[in-house]
């Protein structure tokens, strides 16, 4: 338990860094474009793979789940208000989903620590909790069908979508710790350190 709680504690000290504020408002800023462009990949038959979520992910990997948490709730709400307004009332449950969101990509990939398997485990999680459960959840709520009625296709398109997606996020978030490893005195954290110390 004390290892979750550093975890937290550390993720809650790189808001002291100005890098962090930064970096994290230009990762959302870029999320908003992608989604108000409709910047996505179409597979057939008619299947779609967004790239938001590797700004999300590089935001939980690089500074922890109280930042992702934050960074979520601030991507979906900014969000809404930047170019969704035509969609109808803003409804809290879908902010709620990036809130989860952010923490699992915090739990998975923070302090930076990148492999397949986590990548893998973290893509897993947001598509059966955040996906498949929740926005199914909210889904019903808002637009009256039932539950079973939407699984039918949101739990094959998860599915069928994964492997590409852990592609993705893989490289992608490779490609990011190397950039950020080439910026100017990056800084460690308290948690890389300790995780990288002998036991």
């Amino acid at each position: 338990m004390s290892k979750k709680t550093n975890i937290f504690v550390c993720s809650l000290r790189e808001l002291k860094s100005t890098r962090c504020l930064v970096l994290t408002s230009l990762l959302i800023a870029v999320n908003i474009a992608m989604d108000l462009t409709g910047l996505t990949i179409k597979l057939p038959p008619n299947l779609r793979i967004g790239f938001g979520f590797l700004c999300n992910a590089a935001i939980g990997m690089l500074f922890g789940p109280v930042v992702g948490m934050m960074a979520g709730v601030c991507t979906d709400v900014l969000g809404y208000f930047a170019g969704n307004l035509s969609m109808g009332a803003y409804f809290p449950g879908f902010t709620l989903t990036a809130l989860v969101g952010g923490l699992l990509w915090g739990l998975w990939l923070y302090p930076r620590k990148l492999s397949i398997w986590r990548a893998i485990g973290a893509k897993a999680c947001i598509n059966l909790i955040c996906n498949i459960f929740m926005n199914t959840y909210w889904l019903t709520l808002t637009g009256g069908k039932a539950m079973r009625v939407l699984l039918v296709t949101r739990v094959p398109k998860n599915l069928i979508l994964l492997p590409l997606e852990v592609v993705l996020l893989y490289f992608g978030m490779k490609l990011v710790l190397r950039f950020y490893k080439m910026l100017p005195g990056a800084p460690g954290s308290e948690c890389t350190a300790q995780h990288n110390t002998p036991q």
